[in-house]
């Protein structure tokens, strides 16, 4: 079904920046929602239920699993995350453009029930860097950030089946960049004849 908003999802892996990124974001577009996932992983630092994520527990999280109640879910480095299909299908139905901030298996999954999802993946300039701002967070052990480097191969090996790519290494200059993906997505024609199909068909454009 072709809703009138957009849908934007946005994968890295762990320390290219998605959170930061999608964070400047949202203080710069407000016409964008950001979708709140549900996970089986513990708060983080100063992480909200509700606000950053809906933490559950494992039981809860396989109750919404047999009601068929995720978009996607997927493991990710040991936790379980998931999208509520029936939250973003209403925001999408409204008008509002929505994004999504999820691993790649989930943004292929998304893109296979909404095939006018937007995937947009962001990587590091390189794996020295990568390494550096995995250790600067400071909550990892060395072999967590080992794990996470390892997966990391695995998931820039699939930004092929992204639409868009933004190498973080200026992040004034990826922000503009994933600014301007959301821009010209909204302009594009099949999105303009969704979100404003009255005004397409008051003059006649099919």
């Amino acid at each position: 079904m072709d809703y009138p908003g957009n849908l934007f999802v946005v994968a890295a892996p762990s320390g290219a920046g998605k959170s930061s990124l999608v964070k400047a974001l949202m203080e710069l577009d407000s016409g964008i929602q950001l979708a709140v996932s549900h996970t089986t992983r513990p708060p983080r630092g100063q992480e909200k239920h509700g606000r950053d994520y809906f933490f559950l527990s494992p039981e809860e999280f396989d109750g919404m699993v047999g009601r068929d109640a995720f978009l996607e879910w997927a493991h990710v480095h040991g936790n379980r995350y998931g999208t509520s299909r029936h939250a973003i299908e209403e925001r999408l139905a409204r008008g509002a453009d929505v994004l999504l901030e999820i691993d790649f298996q989930g943004a292929i999954n998304v893109k296979r029930i909404f095939a006018n999802a937007v995937l947009i993946f962001i990587l590091p300039p390189s794996w020295e860097e990568l390494r550096a701002r995995l250790q600067r967070r400071g909550e990892d052990s060395a072999e967590v950030i080992e794990l996470r480097l390892k997966n990391a191969a695995i998931e820039m090996a699939q930004a092929q089946k992204f639409d868009f790519v933004i190498i973080n290494e200026l992040f004034e200059r990826a922000v503009f960049d994933l600014k301007t993906i959301v821009h010209a997505q909204r302009l594009k024609y099949s999105a303009q004849r969704r979100a404003r199909a009255e005004t397409f068909e008051a003059l006649h454009i099919p």
